[in-house]
């Protein structure tokens, strides 16, 4: 069984892009989809609904963890995806971290890992603090998958993300599978994320156009494979899919500074120079302090 994780800003379509590469995967594997991103959306287009009741919420109505029955959090989706949502604190309140931990060791305890070809955790990135970073931590995350794009904050995100990596990589073992270019219509945008995926020791996996079909199928709850599994889009997804299960080219990334990260940027013209880089940052800054 291998354990992957996709990791990237909020969105950045992470979620999106997760659960329609895990349809992708489904026709030929066994799969258990892990969401520990607060929202619980990792999984409802595997379901066809809002959000999957998560084994926190479930945990603090009963009192504990131990009060639960496994078939009450994980619910089978398309293709017989196993979906589960962790769910995490109120916020301001606890460690999410801890919220996605308990609800793992709940699962190993319960057997729900048993019988499968791959699980799948889809994490928030936007600032990989010790919460976050838990499946990576733990050991229980071993190939991490980085949905980013051409925008200035998604490759800041990833080169963050990729720093946490590296700071567990040889405690627990983890390792960066590379980088998803979920695509946004940025200018030379495949050619900036192959550069950014290069620096960082890394490939840049798949690159994944935009496409309408995405949001016609997200309409219905669906994922594109299940909506329209003759669309071109569809096929995007089964390629990335296919490249993800052969990828053998599992390493160690090499973050870079800030300062190399402006440069790159200002080479390919998403930044006009230093005082904007700084604007930006700040702009981040204070949004991630509220």
């Amino acid at each position: 069984m291998r354990q992957i994780a996709f990791y990237g800003k909020g969105g950045i379509g992470k979620s999106t892009t997760s659960q329609n590469t895990i349809a992708a995967m489904a026709e030929n594997n066994r799969i258990m989809i892990v969401g520990c991103d607060p929202k619980a959306d990792s999984t409802r287009l595997m379901l066809h609904c809002k959000a999957q009741t998560t084994i926190l919420h479930l945990a603090a109505e009963r009192g504990t963890v131990e009060d639960l029955e496994l078939e009450e959090v994980l619910l089978e989706g398309y293709q017989g995806v196993k979906c589960v949502e962790s769910g995490g604190p109120e916020p301001g309140v606890g460690c999410a971290g801890r919220g996605i931990i308990t609800a793992i060791n709940f699962l190993e305890e319960e057997g729900a890992y048993e019988d499968l070809d791959f699980v799948s955790y889809d994490v928030l990135g936007d600032v990989v603090c010790g919460g976050f970073a838990m499946p990576i931590r733990e050991g229980k995350a071993q190939e991490i998958y980085i949905v980013t794009s051409g925008e200035m904050m998604a490759m800041y995100a990833a080169n963050n993300i990729a720093r946490g990596i590296l700071k567990y990589a040889h405690t627990g073992g983890v390792r960066l599978g590379g980088l998803i270019c979920n695509s946004r219509n940025v200018n030379c945008e495949a050619e900036l994320i192959e550069e950014l995926a290069r620096r960082l020791g890394t490939q840049m996996i798949h690159f994944v156009p935009r496409s309408k079909q995405v949001q016609e199928a997200e309409l219905r709850r669906m994922t594109v494979i299940e909506y329209s599994p003759d669309h071109p889009q569809a096929d995007e997804y089964r390629q990335l899919a296919q490249k993800i299960e052969n990828n053998t080219n599992l390493v160690i990334p090499t973050p870079i500074t800030m300062e190399e990260l402006e440069e790159l940027l200002v080479d390919f013209g998403i930044l006009g120079g230093e005082d904007e880089y700084q604007k930006v940052l700040e702009a981040d800054k204070a949004k991630t302090k509220a």
